[in-house]
């Protein structure tokens, strides 16, 4: 949600900060904006839509000279998406000009005390009142800017990443973080400021992350000085090298970041298992679990933490956690265990799951728990992010950066690396047997290979999709394993190509969706070989009796269903608790293809961001 991009050095800023706009877009946006500094004086596009549209607009509204400067890609919370609201927004003095990410909550009550002192607003925004409260702080205490916005931020409520400079120290950027994820940049007699490292990784490999309540100081010729915003303790900055590389951040030539990322989950489940998993060997080991692998085999239960298509990933664990190692496992939305007042304990283990590692909600629940006295741990892709550092313990995904906003590989690599951490603690509890660990651990090791071989179906699938791409609804049933693939498909679909859809458990089809079945509702059945495979048979028929359109998932070779189904969409053999892991990817096909020929903004959908950093 929002993106974050500054620079100050010796090179040009315009096409930096423009390129960094453009790499931010993945994390949704409604309006888009910069300020340059040219020497002399700032100047400042903004405009509603895309960064495409600022592009054009700043060719003919604003000098692009100037080695200082800011860009913003605006996600609309206080004020409606339009050009007065984007930023960046200017002081009344015209002398500061500021970006944010975030809330600020009680906007209303310093906004009311600085219009009883002489100031003047233009927006709508919360973001213009935290430049003139700096403003005003700054003029009325005679204080360097870094001590003004130190002063304001303890005066405010909510969340932020900000980043704002003085028309009148054009050699210095401040900027500070809570909340929201914030980079620093360290070059050679430069630096950059983005809200993740995708903005500037082909001119450094070298980043500072601010940790929540810091600020940084950030001026030429000098190293970044960080401080505490509360209690203005100096903190050393720890530089980071950074994992990323230009080519993960480029189509590759596919036509979306999403097909891309959805044809890299072969080889980034083989990263997030690689050197974990020795099947050979007979050895499962994550280096996060192993020091503390007492605490979940003592654990009275494991509550896993997620939202969204994490929250997906977390059920399958859910099943396979308690199947494997008898231990209970709840499974809750981040947004509600946050406020509903749950029971923890420090006997309890939390598992957070987060693709960014800034997931606000997710956060909050973090927080909670360890209030608790519960042991945390994290499984993120993001090296450096928030939840990794506020947990206990935890397990990098190794998938790479996801640009598309609609999670595909972040859900393989996620239920991998909870399938390997099942198998580890059922082998240390005693609750499986050596050769089922080892036939689960030679067969989790070919579950790229299969990813493959379902990819190839792809031509078939795109068929399927042109028969349905003008359905104004979907069904998608899943019993045991595949219940929650079914509400991920439903969720993918319902994410790019904006048709509505449902996923339920295929048993409780009876309990109420059976009523919207007719020879215009498409129901898409993860019908492989399973315990489930002859129940599953059943509600298909019952489907069928009602003239509804079945689109199944089934297993290679099989007969009985592909007699049964109008489509059908094949999958490899691999043991039940592994199917997750293959049956996902013909429905995220499926729902690419489908928005693809709708026309739809694949990589960008409406209203959504890749990492939801405020409530």
């Amino acid at each position: 949600m929002c993106g974050i991009v500054g620079y100050i050095g010796k090179r040009d800023a315009y096409p930096i900060i423009l390129k960094g706009l453009k790499r931010l877009e993945y994390r949704g946006y409604d309006s888009a904006g910069i300020a340059l500094f040219d020497g002399k004086d700032i100047q400042l596009c903004k405009t509603k839509g895309k960064v495409a549209t600022l592009e054009e607009k700043a060719k003919n509204e604003m000098s692009l000279v100037g080695n200082l400067g800011i860009g913003h890609t605006r996600w609309a919370t206080h004020g409606v998406p339009n050009d007065v609201n984007s930023h960046p927004h200017y002081s009344n003095s015209g002398d500061l000009v500021i970006i944010h990410n975030g809330i600020i909550e009680n906007y209303d009550t310093l906004k009311k005390e600085l219009i009883n002192r002489g100031y003047t607003f233009k927006s709508d925004t919360d973001t213009e009142v935290l430049v003139n409260l700096i403003e005003d702080i700054q003029k009325n205490q005679k204080l360097k800017l870094g001590k003004a916005v130190q002063i304001a931020l303890n005066q405010v409520v909510g969340a932020y990443a900000i980043a704002l400079f003085d028309r009148k120290k054009p050699d210095e950027i401040v900027v500070a973080k809570l909340g929201s994820p914030l980079a620093i940049g360290i070059g050679e007699d430069e630096f950059f400021v983005a809200s993740d490292a995708s903005p500037f990784i082909e001119f450094t490999n070298n980043a500072i992350y601010l940790e929540d309540e810091e600020m940084a100081i950030i001026r030429l010729g000098r190293d970044v000085k960080i401080r505490k915003i509360k209690d203005d303790k100096v903190v050393a900055p720890y530089i980071q090298e950074l994992q990323m590389n230009l080519e993960q951040i480029e189509k590759g030539g596919y036509d979306h970041f999403m097909l891309k990322e959805i044809y890299e989950q072969p080889s980034v489940i083989k990263d997030t298992y690689r050197g974990r998993l020795l099947p050979d060997e007979g050895i499962v080991r994550l280096g996060g679990l192993e020091n503390h692998i007492e605490k979940f085999l003592n654990a009275e239960r494991i509550i896993i933490v997620a939202c969204g298509t994490s929250w997906h990933a977390g059920l399958v664990a859910e099943y396979i956690i308690e199947d494997f190692t008898r231990i209970p496992v709840e499974v809750e939305y981040a947004s509600e265990f946050r406020y509903r007042n749950p029971i923890i304990s420090s006997k309890d283990i939390i598992i957070a799951i987060s693709q960014s590692g800034e997931t606000a909600d997710t956060l909050a629940a973090i927080k909670l728990a360890k209030q608790h006295g519960a042991f945390v741990y994290g499984i993120c892709n993001v090296v450096g992010s928030t939840i990794s550092r506020e947990t206990h313990s935890g397990t990098y995904t190794h998938a790479g950066p996801e640009i598309g906003v609609a999670s595909t590989k972040a859900f393989t690599t996620q239920i991998t690396v909870l399938t390997m951490l099942a198998l580890r603690l059922a082998k240390a509890k005693g609750t499986i047997s050596h050769s089922d660990f080892v036939r689960y651990l030679h067969e989790l090791a070919l579950i790229p290979t299969h990813v493959e071989e379902a990819l190839k179906t792809e031509s078939k699938i795109k068929e399927i999709a042109a028969v349905f791409k003008d359905a104004r609804n979907f069904l998608y049933l899943g019993r045991g394993y595949n219940f929650p693939v079914a509400l991920e498909g439903a969720l993918k679909l319902k994410e790019i190509s904006y048709i509505h859809a449902e996923g339920y458990p295929a048993a409780e089809m009876k309990h109420g969706p059976i009523a919207l079945i007719d020879e215009s509702m498409p129901v898409v059945v993860v019908a492989i070989k399973s315990e489930h495979y002859e129940k599953v048979v059943s509600n298909i028929q019952e489907i069928k009796a009602r003239k509804g359109k079945i689109i199944a998932v089934v297993s290679e070779g099989d007969k009985v269903v592909s007699e049964m189904a109008d489509y059908v969409m094949e999958v490899p053999h691999t043991p039940e608790p592994l199917t997750p892991l293959l049956t996902t990817i013909p429905l995220q096909l499926l729902s690419y293809h489908i928005a693809v020929m709708l026309g739809r903004n694949v990589d960008q959908p409406r209203n959504l961001a890749k990492s939801v950093t405020v409530e």
